[in-house]
């Protein structure tokens, strides 16, 4: 029984995450700005900025770039949203550490 609950338990897994890739290259194929550009203009906003995670979402109907940067001397983080259709800064949010 043991057996058969893991072999569910990874199948299931397998599936999550292989909806979770093939919607990342559904909006990937929408996207006219590519990942690095769309970092260089998160990070020309926060200067001394290191990105500590970024992804390709749909956001209230936009499709962004959503990168989270560390700044050196603090624990906080800013959040720099990049439209991907245009490359624009779409907004950005300045996240106390917990």
């Amino acid at each position: 029984m043991k057996k058969h609950l893991g072999l569910c338990l990874l199948l299931a897994i397998g599936l999550v995450a292989g909806c979770k890739t093939e919607n990342e290259s559904a909006l990937q194929a929408q996207a006219k700005i590519s990942k690095a550009d769309a970092q260089a203009t998160a990070l020309a906003k926060v200067p001394n900025g290191t990105v500590k995670e970024g992804e390709l979402e749909k956001e209230r109907g936009k499709l962004i770039w959503s990168f989270e940067i560390n700044t050196p001397d603090t624990k906080d983080i800013t959040e720099v949203n990049v439209d991907a259709i245009t490359g624009e800064v779409v907004n950005i949010e300045h996240e106390k550490a917990k």
